[in-house]
């Protein structure tokens, strides 16, 4: 496994479960997925005129201020009505309050790519619930071109998270076709948007690259679009789980509009209300 030097408490406590997770699914056969390609999905987002956004079904984290208790069904089809391309699912139970069985719940009520998000650290991790793509994080994995292999054989799309220039080449070098570039340092659990910015030039022009975290405003979704990214993948923004709880699917439909020509036309109209 890659050095977690320096990680802050929570992700040490969340692989820290994560490992006792493992031993629990390390019996289980192998998975057989037929797969919703994301690719589709974002072209298909683009010849609409939306913003490719991942939105992320979370009912809480270790860095949100709150929790949500809607059903993540209802959650998923208000951002799929809000213009989401894909949706994430959290299938963490401990940490983030996720499960198998919402992804599965959500995977059968909508019609667009589902990825799970969890931290998968080995082969046997794959092998708890279908999803169209699967989470894998260069950091926490100690043969990557092994699992990103194993994903492939069972019909998941792996998403590769990497955090820096060093960690891209990495994913590279072990066969990565979907990238994510997390904006979250590990280590202190910041946010920084430049990081994507410093990743992206980096990656070649065939891989598909996701912004991950970060993303609040449409100015954040312009930034990141101009920087390269195919898609972002939100949570906190989308769920907010602040005291004043917001409707999911307008959350999504402001950052799918982002800078695009719906966005500009509804601006437009505005101003001649004025």
């Amino acid at each position: 496994m890659n050095s977690r030097t320096d990680l802050a408490p929570a992700v040490e406590s969340i692989l820290a479960a994560a490992r006792e997770r493992a031993d629990e699914t390390s019996d289980r056969s192998p998975l057989s997925v037929d797969a919703r390609p994301l690719s589709g999905a974002i072209r298909r987002a683009e010849a609409d005129g939306r913003v490719p956004v991942i939105a992320e079904v979370k009912p809480t984290s270790p860095t949100a201020e709150g929790s949500r208790e809607d059903d993540p069904v209802e959650l998923a089809e208000a951002m799929v009505d809000g213009g989401a391309t894909a949706i994430s699912v959290l299938t963490e139970p401990t940490h983030f309050g996720g499960s198998p069985e919402a992804l599965t719940r959500i995977r059968n009520a909508v019609d667009v790519p589902v990825l799970r998000k969890d931290f998968v650290l080995d082969e046997s991790g794959l092998d708890v619930v279908e999803a169209d793509l699967v989470l894998v994080i260069v950091r926490f994995v100690d043969d990557l071109e092994g699992l990103i292999e194993a994903a492939k054989r069972r019909g998941f799309q792996p998403l590769v998270e990497v955090h820096d220039p060093e960690e891209l080449e990495v994913a590279l070098d072990a066969g990565a076709e979907i990238i994510g570039v997390n904006n979250r340092d590990l280590a202190r659990l910041e946010v920084d948007l430049e990081t994507f910015e410093l990743v992206a030039p980096e990656a070649p022009d065939d891989v598909t690259l996701i912004a991950e975290s970060g993303v609040s405003t449409p100015a954040d979704v312009r930034r990141m679009r101009e920087a390269g990214a195919d898609a972002l993948l939100v949570g906190s923004a989308i769920m907010d789980h602040g005291e004043g709880e917001t409707d999911v699917g307008e959350n999504t439909r402001r950052l799918t509009r982002a800078g695009t020509q719906l966005d500009e036309r509804e601006n437009d109209d505005r101003s001649t209300e004025i």
